[in-house]
């Protein structure tokens, strides 16, 4: 009860409205947009990017979200573990391991089906499966973010260019994924809102569970 307790507090109010809105709106979207056959907003932005993208930077968009997908994320992960692995941080790789796996599951198994959209016409890279929520961007935020959050307690100040290369790395990755039309912007909107509730969960537990005398606990979550 008491670690309960001390679990809700490290969590906080403003994370839990961010939380509530987060949900809100994927339960706006899925009210809204998600039915449509034809989404215009969705459509015109895919179109958008589409015509300001130069041919160059597209091939190299397309490149990014190949070498981000499950297989090159799987090895990253891998290797992560494998890392805290020989580190003895077993906290910090039971969470990343609960946090990476856990939105698999909530995307593949649980949300896509329950909601089953269609994924974008031409696209230009081919894919199976349901659309919303984007699991390349839930996937991204828990995976790349918990990571920052690790790291960093290993390497306090490598903390800003940490999380501005990740920031960077998954901004890259979500606007690869509208360029190759794999997903619905909407879809990307969905997967973000997603990620952020499970990487907060995933997060503030990490800490609550951290050894008080661990040199990898964390003494503040993002």
């Amino acid at each position: 009860m008491k670690r309960f307790s001390r679990w809700c507090r490290l969590f906080g109010v403003p994370r839990l409205l961010l939380c509530l809105i987060a949900v809100a709106l994927v339960a706006w979207m899925e009210a809204t947009v998600v039915h449509e056959k034809r989404p215009e907003l969705d459509i015109a932005i895919l179109d958008w990017l589409a015509q300001v993208i130069p041919a160059q930077l597209g091939s190299l968009l397309v490149l990014i979200y190949k070498l981000s997908g499950t297989r090159f994320t799987a090895v990253l992960v891998a290797a992560a573990l494998w890392f805290l692995y020989t580190k003895r941080a077993w906290n910090d790789l039971r969470w990343l391991a609960v946090g990476t796996a856990g939105i698999l599951l909530i995307i593949d198994r649980w949300l896509k089906p329950y909601f089953d959209r269609s994924r974008p016409p031409e696209r230009l890279v081919e894919v199976i499966g349901r659309s919303f929520p984007s699991g390349h961007a839930a996937g991204a935020v828990v995976f790349y973010f918990l990571m920052c959050m690790i790291l960093t307690s290993l390497y306090p100040r490598l903390r800003r260019p940490l999380y501005l290369g990740a920031s960077l790395w998954v901004a890259l990755v979500w606007l690869s994924t509208l360029y190759c039309r794999v997903h619905w912007p909407t879809d990307m909107v969905a997967g973000a809102c997603v990620g952020f509730i499970w990487f907060s969960i995933c997060a503030v537990s990490l800490k609550c569970c951290a050894p008080r005398q661990s040199a990898l606990s964390l003494e503040r979550t993002p």
